[in-house]
C-alpha cells in the first residue's frame, strides 16, 4: 500500500480525488451556522471549507470538505488522523451539513 505524502498539496490532492465541479457562488446556501462561514472559501473558483485540527502528536492540520459530482468530499490531514476540538467539530459539523444542501441541487 502507498502512503500518501505528509507534503502533499491541495493541487495534488485534487488530482488525485479527481475532477472537481465548481459551484457558482449564487448556488450557495444562505449559511444557517456561522461556524461554517467561519471555514468556508472559494479557492480556484471552487469552495470549500477548512476546519482546523490538529493530530496525535498536536501538529496544526486541517479537514477539508469539499463537493465533487454532487457528493461530499472529505480530505483529511496527512497521516489520517485528525483530532478535532468540540468547537472544531461543530464547524465541521456546519460544513459537511452545508455541503450536503449543495448536493441535493
Amino acid at each position: 500500500m502507498d502512503s500518501i505524502p505528509a507534503a502533499r498539496t491541495t493541487a495534488q490532492a485534487r488530482h488525485h480525488i479527481g475532477p472537481i465541479r465548481t459551484v457558482a457562488r449564487s448556488a450557495v446556501p444562505a449559511v444557517t451556522d456561522p461556524r461554517a462561514a467561519q471555514v468556508r472559501r472559494y479557492e480556484s473558483g471552487q469552495l470549500v471549507w477548512r476546519v482546523q485540527c490538529g493530530d496525535m502528536i498536536n501538529r496544526e492540520r486541517c479537514v477539508t470538505v469539499l463537493v465533487q459530482d454532487d457528493q461530499v468530499v472529505l480530505v483529511g490531514p496527512p497521516g489520517e488522523t485528525a483530532r478535532l476540538t468540540a468547537g472544531q467539530l461543530g464547524q465541521l459539523r456546519a460544513a459537511l451539513n452545508e455541503a450536503a444542501k449543495l448536493t441535493e441541487r
